[in-house]
């Protein structure tokens, strides 16, 4: 679509192609992007504040706007009006670069992600993984940056652990995505989004037992990959002030908390693109939306990868390709129902990780790479290893792949011309991976539905009372100072 425009600006204004592609581009990226990670990094902020205070049974932020919604913006206006600091013995330059190289990779990240099957800013990116993999790599570059210009020992010990913990975590973090490629059969972000159309038992999370392992090896590595606990030791408080954003004050403060905000949702888009089905609805073709619209997605997406849609700039030509109902605004409606499936699941694993920061403690450094050299990498390597031999033995037929042989994604996983251990195995974690999100769903339900009539209970009632009860108890073996002379008499 922005191809299009382009074309038409160039014939309408005579400027070459190229010039008018870039403007476009720019332009969409400083008028949408910029404006929706800012309002996305608000929200998250207060989310989390809400959801630490109902986990601590208080209510968190409920004076400013509607639920106190409108807290983090006016700590936003309140950081735009302090004053801009520098401390004496930093680098001044480098010490303003920070903030910037902190937030610029994660803008760039947004640019790679397909939140629809046309609403990706970068459709034709056929290495977007490994792009979002360099790119958010280049976001550890601003902490360290910002902890070594400080001039500080608790901004240079928190830079430090981030540098740590970063390099250590990506290599599990990235063999648990190769686990993904290796099954889908390729690194193109809208191919994964369109492989995974068949329904929930389609989603690359559940194609065999080391892909859905690795599932969870990528979610604890994203964790130290976006400084959340118990990998937050760069930030941490209790003994590091503040850790590398301490002599940080007024507006670039506010950059590193929307570049981790960001680069939390992020990391949530991919493990909703990768793992968990993209724009895709759990439904697949018996979605009542899909059936209204008259979109098949397995149809539509056998079509993609096999180079049958190729061509189509149009968005009514691509509906009427597609079959969609209503042509281009029936398209539109397909892309805005795909976008709230990719939000939805990424905002799901950004509330799993505030729910595991105000519910785990942090721990050491030495224990942080303790877990990743002795425990996160030799099982995800494990899991490499075995993803490579379920997919050398359970593979589909000659005459499957002569008939996909145009393209090197799996097509047969979507369209379901597998065997029947494939299917089985399939359909085994799918129910076991059902059983898990059912699971703590109801234990985030049965919090919400009691949080007012449930008695406020703590783990040690004898020692630590809640509310107004006395705040402090004698044990059994409690003796008075007359009783302790008498005794000692």
């Amino acid at each position: 679509m922005l191809a299009e425009i382009a074309q038409n600006l160039s014939t309408t204004s005579g400027l070459p192609f190229w010039v008018c592609l870039v403007a476009v581009k720019t332009l969409v990226a400083a008028a949408v992007f910029l404006p929706a990670i800012s309002l996305l990094a608000m929200l998250s902020i207060w989310a989390e504040r809400k959801v630490a205070g109902h986990i601590q049974a208080r209510l968190g932020p409920k004076h400013v706007g509607p639920f106190g919604i409108l807290q983090s913006l006016a700590d936003g206006i309140k950081l735009l009006c302090k004053e801009d600091l520098v401390p004496a013995g930093a680098d001044s330059f480098l010490f303003r670069l920070a903030p910037y190289l902190a937030f610029a990779p994660v803008l760039a990240a947004f640019l790679a992600i397909p939140f629809g099957p046309q609403f990706v800013f970068e459709a034709g990116l056929n290495v977007g993984l490994l792009y979002l993999l360099a790119i958010l790599g280049i976001e550890v570059m601003g902490v360290i940056l910002s902890g070594w210009a400080s001039n500080s020992k608790w901004a240079i010990y928190g830079a430090m652990r981030e540098a740590c913990q970063m390099v250590s975590y990506e290599i599990p973090l990235g063999v648990a995505i190769l686990c993904g490629v290796l099954v889908a059969g390729t690194l193109n972000l809208v191919e994964l989004g369109y492989l995974q159309g068949g329904g929930i038992h389609t989603w690359l999370f559940y194609q065999n037992p080391f892909i859905f392992i690795a599932f969870f090896i990528y979610f604890i590595a994203s964790l130290a990959a976006s400084k959340r606990a118990p990998y937050d030791l760069p930030e941490g408080e209790s003994e590091l002030v503040a850790g590398f954003h301490t002599e940080y004050s007024g507006l670039r403060f506010s950059f590193f908390f929307f570049a981790e905000y960001a680069g939390m949702f992020v990391v949530g888009c991919i493990q909703a693109v990768l793992f968990l089905g993209a724009w895709n609805s759990p439904l697949g073709p018996a979605d009542p939306i899909y059936l209204a619209l008259g979109y098949d997605p397995v149809k539509v997406g056998a079509d993609f990868l096999t180079g049958q849609l190729a061509g189509f700039t149009n968005w009514t030509d691509i509906a009427g390709q597609m079959g969609i109902k209503g042509g281009a605004f029936g398209l539109f409606i397909l892309n805005v129902y795909g976008m709230s499936m990719v939000i939805g699941k990424a905002l799901l694993v950004v509330f799993i990780h505030m729910w595991l920061r105000w519910t785990l403690p942090r721990i050491r450094i030495d224990q942080v790479m303790h877990g990743c050299v002795k425990g996160l990498l030799p099982i995800s390597l494990a899991m490499l290893c075995g993803t490579a031999v379920w997919i050398a033995l359970v593979q589909p037929g000659e005459e499957v792949a002569a008939k996909y042989a145009s393209t090197t994604a799996n097509v047969a996983h979507l369209t379901g011309e597998v065997g029947s251990l494939q299917t089985l195995t399939q359909w085994v974690l799918t129910i076991l991976g059902v059983g898990l999100f059912a699971f703590y769903a109801l234990i985030v339900f049965g919090a919400v539905i009691t949080r007012r009539t449930a008695p406020r209970r703590g783990m040690f009632e004898d020692v630590m009372p809640i509310g107004s009860e006395i705040a402090f108890t004698r044990g059994p073996g409690y003796l008075s100072q007359e009783e302790r002379s008498l005794k000692q008499g």
